[in-house]
């Protein structure tokens, strides 16, 4: 990876980054490891991140998601091959019934898509999955842990990261300052581990980890040249791939991605379905929710049809698109 160590005046825009800078020698691992000109996947992002305090922890849960393999359909299917499970959602907003009993799981390691009509509730959906608002009944299961109505944090925190169909970034810090951000537990978020003379020195060393990994990140999806710009200035396809980015420098062990393509020129299109198969590759699961229908049918392998709150289905895309069901609902009667 390129590009030129960070000014006084760019560290001087948050005070996490000039945590990093006043720490010279983590600074300079850093740099050498950006420097060296290799290019790391989120698998190798992982040796980064056991620099940290929280280390051993990261790799497990990244161990245990390289290792699941995609679930079967058999009977047999356990809680950890469905890493998520909703049963019996259902949320109104004064007389309009947003989602209905809705009821689905997505399998480990899989990319599901969501698809409806306007109004079918599948953001509403998303939104109840990942804390934003509370169900009026029914259960969101992630891992076999009842997860329903935790905010969002605590959502994020499990290891269910997601992004919006309006990218959202923090307007003025830097790409690299947003991607900093976005890990959690971070020990400089603690005010005594910020001041004590002993304490800080082990939270230098975890954020010259975390630039490490931020840089590698940035990489991964092709912005690192973007690094020291404000988020605020990027176009919309640039801040859609940052809001990428800060969902996996959660480290997640499964992203909903909410009309990721919306609004992207076709060449973005295709940067972006390359890094979510390769993601998938690593063991990453998705669940996206898109209105482009070859798109969804040509790279998912299963497909939920929402309508008007309700699942209507939940097959194969080939299966699908066969659906009477389906063709009236959602596509006007026409294939």
């Amino acid at each position: 990876m390129e590009g030129g160590p960070m000014s006084d005046s760019e560290t001087e825009r948050t005070g996490t980054e000039a945590e990093v800078e006043t720490d010279s020698d983590a600074r300079t691992d850093a740099e050498a490891d950006r420097t060296s000109g290799t290019h790391s996947t989120p698998e190798g992002r992982t040796s980064a991140s056991e620099a940290t305090e929280n280390g051993e922890h990261d790799e497990e849960r990244r161990t245990e998601r390289r290792e699941a393999e995609p679930a079967m359909t058999s009977d047999s299917t356990t809680l950890t091959e469905t890493p998520l499970r909703v049963e019996n959602l259902r949320k109104s907003f004064g007389g309009i019934t947003a989602v209905d009993d809705a009821s689905f799981d997505v399998d480990a390691g899989s990319l599901t898509g969501l698809i409806g009509p306007n109004g079918a509730g599948k953001s509403t959906t998303f939104n109840l999955i990942t804390g934003t608002i509370a169900p009026d009944s029914g259960t969101v299961y992630f891992n076999g842990e009842d997860v329903t109505g935790l905010p969002p944090h605590r959502v994020a925190r499990k290891g269910l990261a997601r992004t919006f169909q309006i990218a959202r970034q923090l307007a003025d810090m830097t790409v690299l300052e947003n991607v900093m951000l976005a890990p959690q537990g971070q020990s400089g978020e603690s005010l005594w581990r910020s001041v004590l003379p002993f304490a800080r020195r082990s939270v230098r060393r975890e954020e010259g980890a975390l630039l490490t990994r931020a840089w590698e990140t940035l990489d991964f999806f092709d912005i690192a040249h973007l690094a020291h710009e404000d988020a605020g200035t990027l176009s919309g396809g640039q801040r859609k791939l940052l809001e990428f980015a800060r969902a996996l420098s959660t480290d997640p062990d499964m992203l909903l991605l909410d009309e990721p393509f919306a609004g992207v020129n076709p060449t973005l299109e295709k940067r972006l379905l390359g890094h979510i198969h390769e993601l998938r590759e690593q063991g990453y699961t998705f669940l996206i929710v898109e209105h482009d229908m070859d798109l969804i049918m040509d790279n998912c392998e299963r497909v939920i049809v929402m309508h008007q709150g309700r699942v209507l289905a939940d097959d194969g895309p080939e299966v699908i698109l066969e659906n009477e069901q389906v063709i009236e609902a959602y596509l006007g009667g026409t294939v």
